[in-house]
């Protein structure tokens, strides 16, 4: 196992490991998301007129959409589909109507889930200057060679990387340091349980690893129960590993043995 997995997985097993953590991601009490009153508006009009067609509308207008269905993604990308699909829109109106007003008030103000909001959570983290390296917008990080840490989204740090670095990956990154005249990108994943969406999350960052064409050392910055001592796959994927995988705990420790 790589050493700063071994440290990780000490970290997590036998110290104040979720304490420590919390600092880099911590629990945001949930709060409902803000819907625009003109929009909710739009939306109450049109359900107590009894008109299927701009209650769906209005709704597809809002960011979290009150029913989960599978035809939801194809009328908010065609909305000219409300017309040709009577059946359709009259089942999810029937949907809707089952719920009532208020129910769809509280499912379309729904808070974010915790794992669209880690990145964010990160790149505070990062602001706060916890990994002993400055944050740097692109110019400044563009200047010079000193150490530092570029500032930027997701979006915009898969940009650079690809513009500068060589990376041929259409996903974003949350780290771009340079330090010792050395590029280090990589991803970071809160793993708060096994399978589903997180394990994909995992094999994610295991995909970034594997990539040899970055002219830059790739490191996966995971934290959670992939480092809980059991037979899960998370854990035995670790096993014989040689990859930078690591808590952000060790990020620091890691960055300035480089």
């Amino acid at each position: 196992m790589n050493r700063w997995t071994t440290l990780s997985v000490e970290l997590a097993n036998q110290r104040n490991y979720l304490d420590q953590l919390f600092k880099v991601y911590p629990a945001i009490p949930e709060t409902i998301r803000d819907i625009d009153k003109a929009k909710w508006d739009a939306v109450e009009q049109a359900f107590q007129a009894g008109d299927d067609k701009q209650l769906i509308m209005a709704l597809l207008c809002l960011k979290l959409f009150p029913v989960k269905d599978p035809y939801v993604a194809f009328l908010r990308r065609d909305v000219s589909a409300i017309d040709r699909n009577p059946g359709t829109i009259a089942r999810l109106c029937g949907r809707l109507r089952e719920i009532g007003l208020d129910g769809i008030w509280e499912r379309c103000s729904q808070p974010k889930e915790m794992n669209r909001q880690i990145g964010p959570l990160f790149r505070n983290w990062l602001e706060k200057r916890t990994l002993g390296l400055q944050l740097r917008d692109k110019e400044d990080f563009l200047a010079d060679e000193d150490d530092a840490i570029l500032r930027g989204s997701d979006r915009e740090l898969g940009a650079f990387a690809r513009e500068h670095l060589n990376y041929v990956g259409d996903k974003g990154l949350d780290l771009v340091a340079r330090i010792g005249g050395r590029y280090v990108i990589g991803e970071a994943k809160f793993l708060t349980d096994y399978g589903g969406h997180q394990k994909t999350q995992f094999n994610d960052a295991l995909v970034l690893l594997r990539r040899d064409e970055a002219d830059a050392v790739k490191v996966a910055i995971l934290d959670g129960v992939l480092y809980i001592r059991n037979n899960s796959s998370m854990y035995r994927a670790l096993a014989g590993r040689r990859y930078n995988i690591m808590s952000a705990l060790v990020l620091r420790e890691y960055l300035h043995s480089l």
